[in-house]
Parts: C-alpha cells; sequence; structure tokens
C-alpha cells in the first residue's frame, strides 16, 4: 500500500508576498518529459543480508502478521487495465513491465481478454480515499474490480494470509493525480501483487519501505522479485523451506554479493513505527511533531543508525516548517549527516537537498544553493523522481539568476517545465512551484 507523502520545501517566508511569477510568454511549455525506464543500478548489498531481508519482506505483513507460506502467481502472468487510464500510464506500465521481463526475468505481459490475472482499475481519488483514506493506492487479492471490491469488504475474500497460491489481484490507484504519482503506485502496487507484502523502514534501497523515498522500482527489488520466482521456490513452502534454499538462490543470481556483510539491523519497533504513523497521519501539526520527536529518540535509545534515523529527522523537520526554522533546520542537517555516510542513500541526500537549497536560496547564498544541486540533480534523474528533479533545476536557476547569469537560470528553468509536468500535473501547478521559489527573498534570513 502506498501512502501519501507529497514532496514539499522549506517555504520559511510564507507571509511574504508572492511575486508575480516568470513571464507566461517566455515560458514555452514542452510536453511532459519521461524516463528512460533504466534501472536506478544493481543491488549492492551483501547476500546475507539481502536473504534475511527476503525472509522478513516474504513472511510478513506490514502489521507484523506471519504469513504461514510464500505465495506467488505460477505461470506466465498477464495484466490488464480498466477505467479512464490515459497513454502516459500505458507508457510507464509498458515500461515497467518490460523491466520485470528483463531484470526480475518474470514471464509477465498485457492482455485485453477477461481472465488476466492482474487487473489494474483506475478510479476517482476521491472515491479511492473513502475506501482507504490514507493511501494513494492499493493491492488486494482474489478481486478483478471495484465493484467486486466493494462486495468482498469485511469478508476474508481479501485476506492475503489464506492464500497458498495467487491466481488473481486487483490494483487500484487514482485516476486523477500527476502522472509521477501514478507511475510510483504502479511499481510498488504490482511488486507487491507479484511478491512481498510486507514494508521495511531499515531498507535503504528499496520501494518495499513505507518512508516513500524511492519511486521505482531498484535493483535490490528486482532482485528480490526474481528470487521471489526463481525455479527452487514454488507456492506454499513454509519460511524454513525457504530460508533453506535461499542462500544458493542469491549465491547464482547475485555472485557479486558473496561477501561478508556489516552488523545486521534490528527489528523496527513497533512503538517506533506507532510514532512515524502519527507523525506522517492526520493529527494536529503538534501532535505531528511530538510524534516525529519521539520517534527520533526512540531511535537514539535503541542506538540506530541509517535510514530509520534519517528518516524520522527528515520528518521532523519537515513538520518544523513554519513553525521553529531553526529547529527545522538542525534537524535536515542531522538527516543529511545520516544520509551522506553511504551511496546507497544518495536519493534520500537528494530529497534533503531540496529543503537545505531553500535555506541557502533565503539567505542569497548562490554559490552554496547551486554546489547543494548539483550534487542532488543527477541524482534525481537516476532514481527517476521527475518532480524532486524539476524542483532542484528550479532552486538553481533562482540562483543562478542572483548570481546575474539570468541567460543559464532561464534556460535551466525551461529545462525544469517538462520534468515538472509530469512530477506536478500541470502548466498551473509548474508555475505555482516556480513562483514560491521566486518568493523566497535572499535579503531576508531564516528566522
Amino acid at each position: 500500500m502506498k501512502h501519501l507523502f507529497v514532496i514539499a520545501f522549506a517555504a520559511l517566508m510564507g507571509c511574504t508576498p508572492m511575486p508575480a511569477g516568470p513571464d507566461p510568454i517566455r515560458l514555452d511549455f514542452p510536453e511532459a518529459s519521461r524516463f528512460r525506464a533504466a534501472s536506478p543500478g544493481p543491488a549492492t548489498r551483501p547476500n546475507s543480508e539481502i536473504a534475511l531481508d527476503f525472509i522478513d519482506l516474504a513472511f510478513r505483513m506490514e502489521s507484523g502478521r506471519k504469513l504461514p507460506v510464500l505465495s506467488r502467481f505460477e505461470g506466465p502472468i498477464t495484466v490488464r487495465v480498466q477505467g479512464p487510464v490515459n497513454q502516459t500510464t500505458v507508457n510507464d506500465l509498458s515500461d515497467l513491465l518490460n523491466r520485470l521481463r528483463r531484470e526480475a526475468q518474470i514471464d509477465i505481459r498485457f492482455t485485453s481478454g477477461d481472465d488476466a490475472n492482474i487487473v489494474i482499475e483506475a478510479v476517482p481519488n476521491r472515491t479511492l480515499q473513502r475506501v482507504a483514506p490514507n493511501a494513494a493506492c492499493f493491492v488486494v487479492p482474489r478481486v478483478q474490480s471495484w465493484a467486486e471490491l466493494r462486495a468482498a469488504r469485511n469478508t476474508p475474500t481479501l485476506n492475503w494470509a489464506t492464500l497458498r497460491q495467487r491466481e488473481r489481484a486487483a490494483i487500484f490507484l487514482p485516476s486523477d493525480v500527476t502522472p509521477q504519482e501514478i507511475r510510483d503506485c504502479l511499481h510498488e502496487e504490482l511488486a507487491q501483487a507479484l511478491g512481498p507484502l510486507n514494508d521495511l523502514y531499515r531498507l535503504p534501497d528499496s520501494v518495499f519501505n513505507d518512508d516513500n523515498i524511492h519511486a521505482v522500482l531498484t535493483g535490490f527489488d528486482m532482485l528480490i522479485l526474481r528470487a521471489y520466482y526463481a525455479p527452487e521456490l514454488q507456492s506454499g513452502m513454509t519460511e524454513q523451506q525457504v530460508a533453506e534454499r535461499l542462500p544458493r538462490i542469491l549465491r547464482r543470481l547475485n555472485p557479486r554479493g558473496q561477501r561478508r556483510g556489516g552488523q545486521i539491523p534490528s527489528d523496527t519497533s513497533r512503538e517506533w513505527i506507532s510514532a512515524m504513523e502519527l507523525a506522517l497521519g492526520e493529527a494536529s501539526d503538534s501532535r505531528r511533531r511530538q510524534a516525529a520527536s519521539r520517534a527520533i529518540a526512540i531511535g537514539q535509545s535503541l542506538g540506530w543508525t541509517g535510514p530509520r534515523e534519517g528518516f524520522a529527522n527528515y520528518v521532523y523537520g519537515r513538520l518544523q516548517i513554519g513553525n521553529d526554522a531553526t529547529l527545522a533546520l538542525g534537524a535536515f542537517n542531522a538527516a543529511r549527516r545520516v544520509y551522506g555516510q553511504s551511496p546507497i542513500t544518495d536519493i534520500h541526500s537528494a530529497h534533503i537537498a531540496v529543503q537545505l537549497a531553500a535555506f541557502t536560496l533565503i539567505s542569497g547564498n548562490a554559490e552554496a544553493t547551486i554546489a547543494i544541486t548539483d550534487r542532488a540533480i543527477p541524482v534525481a534523474e537516476k532514481h527517476e523522481n521527475a518532480a524532486l528533479l524539476a524542483l532542484l533545476m528550479m532552486f538553481k536557476a533562482e540562483a543562478l539568476d542572483l548570481q546575474g547569469d539570468t541567460d543559464a537560470g532561464m534556460a535551466l528553468r525551461l529545462d525544469s517545465l517538462g520534468w515538472g509536468l509530469y512530477g506536478f500535473g500541470s502548466r498551473e501547478e509548474v508555475i505555482d512551484r516556480l513562483n514560491e521559489i521566486a518568493s523566497l527573498p535572499p535579503d531576508i534570513p531564516p528566522s
């Protein structure tokens, strides 16, 4: 289940009047840009770690409930789309199926037939939110339409734990959100329809993580799915049976991972998860800030480092925007230090870069803004996050303007528009982002 988690940046001077914004005549909007649908890179962690991740992903649910057996589709898998799905979504799904065939070696293809194994149905976001208020999209077993889902609610039909083999599943995604949001839903929910049903906050390199940092399936995710459909495994196997076969499978699929691993991260406590859920939820701002602070404290007491420590600080920093700029900046710098310790969290660092670029731009430090964005822009592009990429380009464009290089600033601003259309959905939304960034006054320090 992909959760709602919107990119934001530190618009610290929210009471400042908005400027007139970019001249629409000078902004000749292109078509929305598209990525090459290439892998962000191969799995990089040792197989010993990946094996433990596989077991926790395959035999646990997000609630912590254990699954009795491995379940998967057996044989070729067909996918059908229905509802108001536009061509961009069809193209993105086609790219994803190509990656699944190429990288995960899964036999999966489009079909127009009624007997599809997986049906992807688009429904209005308001309709979807009435069923799952905190989810951007979701997947369920055994049903093939929204009408069947509604009929099966509160029945054992939708219980994944009762499956021994998958034959039918349905993915429900919103029809009226941005192209990037729809694509991100396709990646996570199709991966869960095929394989793991769990999310693990400890994972730095996976969409199977409720931090929603990764927008598309990673090399780790593709390795997990390829192992899931390895011929050595089959539906109905117990955790012990899978664990016995997994080292040999990973040795065959990922020989570069045959090396000594570091310390295995401990399980994520339910107390920490509950605090993060509250921080990301619909409570009052003060309660959400308190919950994020509590999550940071829990992690410190347990000696955690890595993605969980970074994410708790990132969320705390975001929640302090507009409340206490000093605390926000301190939290973002703490997250930056954590994420900067390993290249495996480069995309996490790129998310922090947006926040830090706002602070440096407000302070009038064009050189620092350019340095921050220059490091993050290629990372956002590699990980196919168009919204993040567009924002970084817009910040750099403003910094170039501050340096007096307005031609280069306008050229980069124009280059950001196609990515902005894909990431934010409309010309008006892109203009709003440009205006928000232009409203950060360089002569007024953050307070």
